[in-house]
């Protein structure tokens, strides 16, 4: 049996199809009167017809439209940092499209690369743009965003890589601005270079002037971190200055030197409430604040932070609690830590102080989060057929889709064999780790054969003994026929242990490939769905340049197998790209905890590795909130957590407290906020007034002109200004650095940009590649099928006219027999 399509029927003017009811109506008073019923229902199909033609129908139909001449646009990169790349790229690319096809030319120079902004305003969607560019955008919009905005009006963006010519080296630094007195601090020294190769030089490191670092380094990546410390000693302006000398080719010296200033202010005023002052908690405080020691909160209004350690809920009065829950919603912080008298075993459950926290002191059976392996098909079939770079798209797609931020996700390679692409599972949470996957994916090499069940192989080594929601998603394009019982067998195991499948069929350009439909003509991957998942919901069969759309289960489904409660417990970092967390490296266990429940909103910092929190946090009003949910090394003589004090754990304590505390400085009389800048790139100010006064008056390395501020609150000022001049600066005593333009911080070739333009339906070339192939893709690009209206007003006209003449012919006939019937009689 045909089935045939079903075709909708719209019409432009809907409403005039109302006017039938009325005919209708007519005509059946007509018919009671005793009007011959078949003329009647004849008229009223015909006007019927007519009232339809009238209501303008018509139906969309698929048309192709084939463009042998696609209009381009080059857009050529020509800034400061493309010196480094062979000269004239863009125009050879231009001269070799314009002979064969009509093509425009945009040139970016200067010392500022808009190439978001010129990709923006070149899509319009009857064209195509090719950038020939090191990728590196540093003003405008932003490269992801203006390739997205080009998707949208369906203009495709290729990109020509030109030839990396000579080395260079830049360095920057990373760390706070505003300081404690008397603290020592880490900042991150970062060289990068253009190249793949080892290099060697010096660096220097100066603090106000004097050395605190130097020595020879030897590098081989693009990027290297150094870290030095350093503690200052007098309060407000002070500075840093880092100096790389190379042994060999740098092209630019400009970007050798790099600025950074600090302020320093007084230890923060904080109040401990604690049992014991003498726990390893305690000392660290003590150490680093202006600690307060007091059982009750009637001064905490002058506190940047209160520190609860181990308290139990009869400590706190009613009044009390009010007062802590203003304190915080203005804007200060609380920091609650566990013990064997708080949380669970301290009363808070259904407390009215438990509202403050981002938690609730009951036994959490969430196990873990998401674990993820993407198995991508990389067989010859795929390179054959078209479907290599979709498969690498969606899997693209997927790393930056936005809800599995705070999933752990592998990527396995299967062809010949299944080959590890991302050394395990990652933390998606950190976004180098997500560029780190995306250029892995880009780099993958075709391979022979389709082996699904070795790529199966390896995620079900990953999966093993992992807890939460255990995924696995195959992209491929379906060709999975010479493996598919052996990868049914081991997804079949899997399955049995809690892992869900999601099969991405991306339809190849000769779908009838070998291997992708069994003897029955049913498509192997979608087979392989419905037998391991009992149904094809987590079945994607989709066109190549399309992306696959996968909705999620939340992952935080409590899971009904026991945990084990016998220490010790390992700990790990859930988020390691939270301010409390980053940069730590948390290692050791902890031997208690109490067992809490993360509330709606808050964020998992620190867990054990059986899914328990330990640091978790989130904003109540304006303030900041951290549960700390073990003890404070000291406990009560039976120490849950000694480790985390000492080492390099230490650091977490004066993470969560600096977090928690927010603003460090003292909120009197004016304070300036401004970052270090950019030489020609604008600085933001922000300024807040805490005494009485009109508009204050801000002056750059005392000058006499005034810095233009405008008013965006109570006592809460904003400004701008643009500095030219590299090195350190003064706004009215507070320091800022400007550096290099940023033009010169990111050299050499931006590894992202492949990936980019990739999950967005691009492709990437060398210049050889684009002059023998970039034509002939666009031309394929080109050729779109689009849904154009097709009018039918005329068909009805005509069937209405038709069924009028048969009607009249018809009765012609019946009045012609019986003229010649009466005839006879």
């Amino acid at each position: 049996m045909v089935s045939l399509p079903f075709i909708p029927l719209s019409f432009e003017h809907p409403e005039i199809i109302l006017l039938i009811v009325p005919l209708i109506i007519a005509a059946l008073y007509l018919i009671h009167k005793g009007t011959n019923t078949r003329i009647i229902e004849s008229r009223v199909i015909i006007i019927s017809l007519l009232i339809l033609a009238l209501a303008s129908p018509y139906i969309m139909v698929s048309e192709t439209r084939t463009n042998e001449n696609p209009n381009l646009v080059v857009i050529s990169d020509e800034t400061s940092s493309m010196e480094l790349f062979e000269g004239g790229t863009g125009e050879r690319i231009y001269e070799s499209m314009a002979s064969k096809t009509p093509t425009s030319m945009v040139r970016l120079t200067d010392e500022k690369t808009n190439l978001g902004d010129a990709i923006v305003q070149n899509s319009g969607g009857d064209n195509q743009i090719v950038i020939v560019t090191d990728g590196n955008n540093n003003n405008g919009e932003s490269l992801k965003s203006a390739l997205e905005f080009a998707d949208n009006t369906e203009t495709n963006v290729y990109a020509v890589q030109p030839e990396l010519e000579t080395n260079d080296l830049s360095v920057q630094m990373k760390g706070d601005k505003t300081v404690v007195l008397n603290n020592e601090n880490q900042f991150k020294v970062i060289v990068s270079q253009a190249k793949d190769e080892t290099i060697n030089y010096d660096l220097e490191v100066y603090a106000n002037g004097s050395l605190i670092r130097s020595g020879t380094f030897t590098q081989s990546e693009r990027e290297k971190t150094i870290d030095v410390k350093n503690t200052f000693e007098s309060l407000g302006a002070n500075n840093l200055r880092a100096v790389i000398t190379p042994h060999r080719e740098d092209i630019d010296s400009i970007n050798n030197r790099f600025y950074k200033s600090v302020y320093v202010i007084p230890k923060p005023n904080i109040q401990l409430t604690a049992n014991n002052i003498d726990s390893p908690l305690s000392r660290i405080l003590y150490n680093l604040y202006d600690v307060t020691t007091s059982n009750n909160f009637t001064n905490i209004d002058n506190k940047k932070a209160v520190i609860l350690d181990n308290q139990h809920i009869n400590t706190l009065s009613q009044n009390e609690v009010e007062k802590l829950n203003n304190y915080v919603t203005d804007g200060n912080g609380l920091v609650v830590v566990g013990g064997d008298q708080s949380y669970s075993f301290g009363g808070y459950l259904n407390s009215t102080f438990e509202e403050l926290l981002p938690v609730i002191s009951k036994p959490t059976k969430w196990t873990g989060g998401r674990n993820i392996v993407l198995v991508l098909d990389v067989s010859q079939s795929t390179a054959a057929h078209g479907t290599q770079s979709d498969i690498l798209g969606n899997a693209v797609n997927l790393i930056q889709n936005e809800n599995l931020k705070d999933a752990n996700l592998g990527v396995i390679a299967f062809g010949t064999e299944g080959e590890d692409v991302s050394n395990g599972l990652v933390y998606l949470g950190i976004p180098s780790n997500r560029e780190r996957l995306e250029n892995k994916i880009r780099n993958l090499k075709t391979e022979t054969d389709t082996s699904l069940n070795l790529g199966l192989s390896v995620s079900q080594e990953w999966l093993q003994g992992e807890t939460g929601k255990l995924e696995v998603i195959v992209i491929s394009d379906g060709a999975i026929g010479s493996s598919y019982q052996k990868s049914l067998d081991i997804a079949d195991d899997m399955k049995k242990k809690g892992v869900n499948f999601y099969f991405v069929n991306i339809e190849p350009s000769d779908p009838s490939i070998e291997g992708r439909y069994d003897n029955r003509g049913n498509l192997y991957a979608k087979r392989f769905i419905q037998e391991i998942e009992g149904s094809t919901d987590t079945y994607f069969q989709i066109q190549r340049g399309q992306r696959a759309n996968l909705v999620f289960e939340d992952s935080d489904i409590p899971d009904d197998e026991d945990i084990s409660d016998s220490g010790p417990f390992p700990v790990i970092e859930y988020n390691s790209n939270h301010f409390i967390t980053r940069d730590i490296n948390i290692t050791g266990n902890v031997s208690g905890y109490n067992d809490v429940t993360p509330k709606a909103g808050a964020q998992r910092l620190v867990i054990t590795t059986n899914g328990k929190p330990i640091v978790t946090s989130w904003r109540f009003g304006l303030g900041r909130v951290v549960s700390y949910t073990t003890d404070n090394g000291y406990g009560s003589g039976n120490r849950w957590a000694s480790q985390m004090y000492s080492g390099n754990n230490s650091k977490l304590t004066s993470k969560l407290v600096n977090w928690a505390i927010g603003n460090p400085r003292a909120e009197e009389g004016i304070v300036l906020n401004a970052p270090d800048g950019w030489s020609g790139t604008p600085i933001e100010l922000s300024l807040t007034r805490y005494d009485e006064g009109g508009l204050p008056s801000l002056q750059l390395d005392d000058r006499d002109d005034n810095i233009e501020l405008s008013i965006t609150g109570e006592n809460t000022y904003k400004g701008s200004i643009t500095v030219d001049k590299i090195g350190m600066h003064d706004i009215s005593g507070y320091p800022i650095a400007v550096n290099y333009a940023l033009e010169y911080r990111d050299v050499g070739f931006n590894e992202n940009l492949p990936t980019l333009i990739k999950s967005h339906g691009g492709k990437m070339y060398t210049e050889q590649e684009a002059r023998a192939l970039l034509l002939d893709d666009a031309k394929e690009s080109a050729t779109k099928t689009v849904q154009t209206p097709f009018d039918l007003k005329m068909y009805f006209i005509l069937t209405a006219l038709g069924l009028f003449l048969l009607e009249i012919v018809l009765r012609r006939v019946r009045e012609i027999r019986e003229y010649k019937n009466t005839e006879n009689e």
